[in-house]
């Protein structure tokens, strides 16, 4: 699907969630986005792909508030927006997971999950002094973890204590109890092992089965087609195409994304069908397996799979 044809609206298709139209913004001569289009439908989970410096940050960060574009428009659930910052799309129900965990290492579960937000204690006490009601945090926070499945003994223990899949799955729990409209993740599991990985992908199936529509920015291709309803491709500062692991391959996403192929030049070929061909092919034993390298220029390959070589 071109950028084109994925901005035409058509009077049977639900209004998007969170559009974006003809985003540009310029740093100086660098113009990291030019005339990006965006569209995250209700219910779905969406990937945004691109290279290096394809204005993936750059268009994340307007979506969420985090910067100004010079020139387009945000439409949530059909009405145009304007976020100043960061708390303004909050006070619209968009929660970003960054990928540095952004949580208070030294403060308990409950209190992160709260950062900002604290529930204060009723009457004068709440309302005068602001003492914090720690017991309604902590049952808060322990229903809603119970309710992601994230499985922590104790919501009263200091976030450095846990493991970085915990502290994500804490940053994840945050932004599913306080985001009523939707949940932007950027590179949630960069810094995690595989079942780190593993778990916060079943927290982000969780958070899209309960009707939250989550946007998912990734350099991690077989986890982007493993969770993906549909894939933004970025590059050179737009949108090229938007994709679906039914329709593509993950070498077709990548070839489109490179600049390798254009969007007419693949598809056709489910990346389920080509898996599966993969695992019954003679010689080659179980699922394919993927890596990422670092490349001369010190960025990572894009976690093409890799064959396993016959025993």
């Amino acid at each position: 699907m071109s950028r084109d044809d994925a901005a035409t609206h058509t009077d049977d298709r639900p209004t998007p969630v969170l559009e974006a139209r003809r985003l540009t913004k310029s740093f100086g001569h660098v113009r990291a986005m030019v005339d990006a289009d965006f569209e995250l439908m209700p219910g779905e989970v969406l990937a945004v792909i691109g290279d290096n410096g394809a204005g993936k940050s750059t268009l994340v960060k307007a979506l969420s508030g985090a910067l100004i574009p010079d020139q387009g428009e945000i439409l949530l659930e059909g009405h145009p927006v304007h976020f100043r910052s960061p708390l303004e799309a909050r006070g619209q129900g968009i929660e970003t997971v960054y990928q540095d965990l952004a949580v208070a290492p030294a403060l308990d579960i409950a209190s992160n999950l709260f950062l900002g937000r604290e529930i204060r204690r009723p009457g004068l006490l709440g309302t005068l002094l602001r003492v914090v009601d720690a017991r309604a945090m902590r049952t808060e926070a322990k229903h809603q973890l119970d309710a992601l499945g994230v499985r922590i003994p104790d919501v009263r223990q200091p976030v450095e204590s846990l493991s970085g899949g915990q502290r994500q799955s804490v940053a994840v729990a945050r932004a599913a109890a306080f985001g009523t409209r939707l949940v932007i993740m950027d590179e949630p599991t960069a810094a995690l092992g595989v079942r780190e990985s593993g778990m916060v992908l079943d927290l982000i199936r969780r958070i899209s089965g309960r009707g939250l529509p989550v946007v998912l920015i990734s350099h991690n291709m077989p986890q982007v087609f493993d969770i993906a309803d549909r894939i933004h491709i970025h590059r050179l500062g737009s949108r090229v195409a938007v994709v679906s692991p039914r329709t593509h391959t993950m070498a077709d996403a990548v070839a489109i994304m490179t600049g390798a192929a254009t969007p007419d030049e693949v598809g056709g070929r489910s990346h389920f069908d080509e898996r599966a061909g993969r695992r019954d092919r003679p010689g080659v034993q179980g699922e394919p397996t993927s890596r990422a390298l670092p490349g001369p220029d010190g960025a990572t390959d894009h976690g093409l799979p890799e064959q396993e070589s016959p025993r």
